[in-house]
């Protein structure tokens, strides 16, 4: 995410109060983000993996993120990850608010895109022979689906999806086992992007303009419901 506090100098001009903006910041992002976790174990870790995503450490694996926080081990972060319980939409809607509180702006731009991640396994949820902007090429991976925000204050994430194949939305079984929620059977990325910009729209989100890659554009409901929202 980059917005009006990566517009700091660098860090060894850092001033006393640019650190003290930054935690004030951090401890308002613990403010509104924790109460989504229940227990105070899940709240812990949720915080130590923000800590340490913010870190300036080269890689942000488990090890890492746990050596951040202080951790000896990072086998705290994976329970969290795969078996705590919070509602990641809730978290979505309170940061779609906060950015556009601090970023908001009329002649703002909607940026729809898709990223893949690179997974030859067989139990990530999504893992399918696809095709892959990040290889370059039809690879086993994921495809997630993203919506960003820019305007003159910065430009951040509002939202993330994940693509589901058919291949998929088939097997059930297979489904219930990798935890993908009974519905939607399939996610592909038109329909994923539209849904996207409706809860954007609903929202009050401001902007001017929306843009993406063809394959959004060439979804001819969905450019219809972005140029008449009546039609959304």
């Amino acid at each position: 995410m980059e917005s009006r506090q990566e517009q700091c100098p660098a860090p060894g001009d850092l001033a006393l109060e640019t650190v003290r903006a930054w935690t004030l910041w951090l401890t308002e992002v613990e403010r509104w983000r924790m109460p989504h976790c229940a227990r105070r174990e899940a709240r812990r870790h949720a915080w130590a993996s923000l800590r340490g995503l913010r870190s300036p450490v080269e890689r942000t694996n488990g090890w890492q993120l746990a050596d951040v926080h202080g951790d000896a081990t990072p086998y705290g972060l994976p329970p969290w990850l795969g078996r705590a319980r919070w509602d990641a939409e809730a978290v979505r809607d309170d940061v779609r608010a906060s950015l556009v509180k601090g970023m908001g702006d009329p002649q703002a731009v909607l940026v729809l895109d898709a990223t893949g991640l690179l997974n030859k396994g067989q139990q990530s949820a999504g893992v399918a022979r696809q095709d892959s902007g990040t290889a370059g090429r039809v690879e086993h991976g994921q495809i997630g689906v993203l919506l960003a925000y820019a305007s003159v204050h910065g430009h951040a994430l509002l939202e993330r999806a994940l693509s589901l194949p058919q291949a998929w939305a088939d097997d059930r079984e297979r489904c219930e086992h990798a935890g993908v929620p009974t519905a939607p059977l399939c996610a592909t990325q038109p329909p994923l992007a539209r849904q996207m910009l409706q809860r954007a729209g609903a929202a009050g989100v401001p902007a001017a303009w929306v843009t993406g890659e063809s394959v959004y554009g060439d979804e001819r409901r969905r450019r219809r419901g972005v140029e008449e929202p009546d039609h959304a």
